[in-house]
């Protein structure tokens, strides 16, 4: 009995260290983002002026995948998909834009959505979410989950890797881990605001903005 305790705990704790290093210590995703992007300032933006995905630009399949640069972006970066006018695929609904939240656990949250054909970019908090056909990565997220999450060892901040799916399941954009695992988000319009779900149970609610905040500029974390 002892023996298979022992084995057991051992079996745990290695499961453990492998997930760990999974997390904080695998090799980074290669970045991939425009470094254009990256430079330019997304705040001067008009986000209530949003363009017309018209077939008369460039296809999804035709902009590189967006994600984090290491751990975060230090400025808030001009939109992945500005060039793209692929009208979406069948089933999304247009969420595209800057939402603000104003009720629920993450009051004060401010996100950017953009959409084009099959793909959804989400960028919030230092962080740059892209899912879908691109000209570089495969389909599902590849980056990171942020500073909000990071440990610091030996003066150098490791921050856990991340993949997911987001895709629109009865009017939901349903966020899936690694794409095949339960849903762990879920945003959905109600009327005018745009509904933010975390399988946790908490729910944000978030009102369309056309301007960045002054101090969503430049993220800051916990």
């Amino acid at each position: 009995m002892i023996k298979i305790l022992i084995r057991t705990l051992v079996g745990l704790c290695v499961l453990a260290a492998i997930a760990f290093w999974a997390l904080f210590l695998s090799p980074r995703p290669a970045l991939t983002t425009d470094p254009a992007t990256l430079a330019g300032d997304g705040s001067t933006l008009d986000y209530c002026a949003l363009p017309a995905l018209d077939g008369l630009g460039k296809l999804a399949t035709d902009i590189a995948k967006g994600n984090t640069p290491g751990c975060a972006y230090s400025h808030f970066p001009l939109p992945i998909l500005e060039a793209c006018t692929e009208p979406l695929s069948e089933g999304a609904d247009d969420i595209r834009g800057l939402w603000k939240s104003v009720s629920g656990r993450h009051l004060g949250h401010v996100e950017r959505i953009e959409q084009c054909g099959q793909r959804v970019v989400i960028t919030t908090g230092g962080i740059i979410h892209d899912y879908g056909p691109n000209s570089t990565l495969g389909k599902n997220t590849n980056d990171t989950e942020g500073m909000n999450f990071a440990i610091r060892v030996g003066g150098k901040n490791f921050c856990p890797r991340t993949s997911a799916s987001m895709i629109w399941e009865d009017g939901i954009l349903n966020f899936r881990p690694f794409g095949f695992g339960p849903v762990v988000v879920r945003r959905y319009m109600d009327n005018d605001q745009l509904i933010w779900e975390y399988a946790d149970g908490s729910v944000t609610r978030m009102n369309r903005i056309c301007t960045l905040p002054d101090d969503k500029k430049n993220p800051k974390f916990n």
